[in-house]
């Protein structure tokens, strides 16, 4: 089996790769692996102290839960191996307080955590809008976890795709250059060619070979 990086990008948190000599149930398991068993920590218990927001506070609670958190596995155990046996430590949990009031929105910055090392990944991310005297106060607490027992633990998403193949075959009608969503196709010298930079995003619409009924591509 050969693995070849085909990006990586840290800025937007990506990484793409190609598998050769494989078959999909084992890209397949990879991307279960990646999901169920890379543990993450994500807030588990919240007690609020004040909210008269209009959500509910398993609403919020549900929110708060899916807001990716960065992690320290050197400092942080998981709560059933944890010397404390899961009753709550500082080496298996990180309190995380919030206290806002409107008129405002209520963003994931807004999260204070006792350790500076456990922040939310995206901080711009909304919570809930408060009007004018409506106020939120709470007080989180986040673990350990893997993405098979809840995906809020889950690292992110995962997915394999087959890579396409595409076949020219003295095609002129350009007409596919612009009707392609993806930009796959472009002319090169009044000939048209595959982007190779591009031939990934290809997601197997079939807009070009219906516009070129006559066999001089395939897909």
């Amino acid at each position: 089996m050969k693995i070849n990086i085909i990006n990586q990008d840290k800025k937007q948190n990506k990484i793409s790769f190609m598998l050769e000599d494989t078959t999909p149930a084992f890209a397949n398991l990879i991307r279960r692996i990646i999901i169920g068993t890379v543990p993450t920590i994500a807030i588990e218990d919240i007690e609020f102290k004040y909210n008269d927001s209009i959500l509910y506070d398993e609403m919020i609670a549900l929110r708060l839960g899916l807001i990716p958190l960065t992690t320290d596995l050197k400092t942080y155990n998981f709560p059933e191996n944890c010397k404390c046996k899961g009753k709550g430590c500082a080496r298996c949990s990180v309190v995380l307080s919030l206290k806002a009031k409107g008129p405002a929105t209520v963003y994931a910055s807004d999260l204070k955590s006792k350790d500076p090392k456990i922040k939310p990944v995206f901080p711009e991310t909304p919570i809930v809008k408060l009007l004018k005297g409506q106020k939120l106060e709470l007080i989180a607490t986040a673990v350990l976890g893997k993405g098979r027992n809840h995906i809020k633990w889950g690292p992110g998403t995962a997915f394999y795709q087959y890579k396409p193949i595409i076949e020219l075959n003295n095609c002129t009608n350009e007409k596919i250059v612009e009707i392609c969503p993806k930009q796959i196709f472009q002319l090169k010298n009044n000939k048209i060619v595959v982007n190779k930079d591009k031939i990934f995003d290809c997601h197997l619409c079939g807009a070009c070979t219906d516009e070129c009924k006559d066999g001089s591509i395939k897909v």
